[in-house]
Formats: structure tokens, C-alpha cells, sequence
């Protein structure tokens, strides 16, 4: 099964971040948020990728065309470039990747449209290239094949924008700085479609896949929910990128299971 990875757009809420690389290139620890969310995927045995590349596309292509000098250590015989030496293993071997173009300026339901041709007629998985989470992808898949219908979609509760008190009379006793609502979902990617999906997109570059298709499918009640209670977080801004490298650095990143 495949993984489609959204992470074409500009990204300009983190531009104070990013600098001049895509969204999905601004890094946790050493490695990209896409190499994250890629790496989670693969935990649970899920190795082809097929990336929907736009803005800045030659810096992720970079990034995988020289990933072995990107992730390992290497000894290089100067006046001889095809004798290179690496010495850190790590275990992306079996990691094939479809890097696609599909347009500088197109809008996410234009983007999934155009990689039909790298999915094939099955099932696959679906995502944004900008967010984590600890989501059990084994019990979504099974959830999935469990209703039949087009699309289902990660049903999250929002991160709180200001810190949690915990409070017993008027002693505070624990305190959260990025809380989960314990009220209201929306949808944090992390989707399995059906190839019937497609039925719903077309390649015109101004359709936004949140918008129209799902409309439709919810009209044809073709989208289900998977219901996901514990850590989620989109990287939309400095402060999100604080937080999720503060995660990491403390080895506290509950999407981390390698």
C-alpha cells in the first residue's frame, strides 16, 4: 500500500522558520518533518511513498537524491568522486520514493488527482507533509476496510494554543503547555482511501480537496472517521516548531518508535 504525502504548498505562516525551504523540509532534530512522517509510516511496514512536490520541489529531491550524505557519516578520496566511503548504517533501505510534480501552484485536491497514476486500483494511505502524531496506522487500516466506503479521515482533537492548568482549589498540581481539547475533532490527515476517491478530484489546479470532494463525499456518505484521542501536532508556526523540537531533544516525540 502506498503513502501519498501533500507537501507542495508554501507554507508562509513558518517562513520565519523555514527560510527557504518548503514546509516539509523544516527540520525536527536533524532530520525533515517529511523524513519523520515518513519514518513513522514505516514502522508499521508501509515503505512506498509517492510525495506531491510544488513549491521549492528541487530541495526534497535533493534531499533523497543525496540521502546518503545527508543522513550518514562518509569518507570522500578527494580527485576521485566515485570513491566514497559510508560508514553509519541506518535502515531506509527498502524505502522506494515517487517524487512527483504536481504543480508550483496547485491546491491539495489538484495534487492527489494528478499522482493517480503512481497508485494504481488499490487502497492507500493518505497524508499532509507538516504533521505528527502517535495515530495506531494498523487499527486505522483495519477501521478502514471495516466500512467499505471511500475515504476515511483522522478525527483528532486540536492542540490548545495556551497552556493548561491543573488545578485543585486554588493550587495548581500539573500544567500543560500544548493540551489536547477535550472538546470538538477536525481532521489531522492521516487518511486511507479507496481508489474510488478519485471519482471525486479532478487535475484543475484550484481544487482544494477539503473543500468540494469532501463536501461530496459527506453528501454520498462515503467518509468515515477514525476517532484518535492521544498526540497530534501540525507544524504551522515557530512556536510548533519550538515545541516539536523540544519534544525530540527531551526524547519525549511520541511519534518516535524506532
Amino acid at each position: 500500500m502506498k503513502v501519498v504525502i501533500l507537501c507542495g504548498g508554501y507554507g508562509t505562516r513558518i517562513n520565519d522558520v523555514a527560510g527557504d525551504n518548503p514546509k516539509p523540509m523544516v527540520p525536527i532534530g536533524p532530520y525533515p518533518i517529511i523524513w519523520h512522517i515518513m519514518k513513522y509510516y514505516s514502522v508499521y511496514g508501509y515503505s512506498h511513498f509517492v510525495l506531491c512536490l510544488g513549491y521549492k520541489k528541487q530541495v526534497i529531491k535533493d534531499f533523497f537524491l543525496s540521502y546518503e550524505a545527508h543522513t550518514k557519516d562518509f569518507t570522500i578520496l578527494l580527485g576521485n568522486k566515485d570513491v566514497i566511503e559510508f560508514h553509519t548504517d541506518h535502515d531506509e533501505s527498502d524505502w522506494k520514493i515517487t517524487l512527483a510534480d504536481t504543480g508550483l501552484n496547485s491546491m491539495t485536491g489538484a495534487r492527489v488527482a494528478k499522482i493517480k497514476k503512481y497508485v494504481g486500483k488499490e487502497d492507500f494511505m493518505l497524508t499532509y507533509g507538516d504533521g505528527v502524531g502517535d495515530i495506531e496506522i494498523d487499527k486505522l487500516l483495519t477501521f478502514h476496510r471495516s466500512h467499505g466506503k471511500a475515504l476515511t479521515v483522522t478525527g483528532v482533537r486540536p492542540p490548545g494554543r495556551f497552556g493548561e492548568l491543573v488545578v485543585e482549589g486554588q493550587r495548581v498540581t500539573a500544567f500543560n503547555e500544548k493540551p489536547q481539547a477535550t472538546d470538538g475533532r477536525i481532521s489531522g490527515g492521516f487518511f486511507v482511501a479507496s481508489p474510488r476517491l478519485f471519482d471525486y478530484l479532478n487535475d484543475d489546479d484550484g481544487l482544494v480537496f477539503e473543500q468540494e470532494p469532501m463536501r461530496k463525499l459527506v453528501a454520498d456518505k462515503e467518509l468515515m472517521v477514525y476517532e484518535h484521542n492521544t498526540f497530534w501536532q501540525p507544524m504551522d508556526t515557530s512556536r510548533d516548531y519550538k515545541f516539536l523540537n523540544e519534544l525530540y531533544d527531551k526524547g519525549k516525540a511520541p511519534w518516535v518508535k524506532w
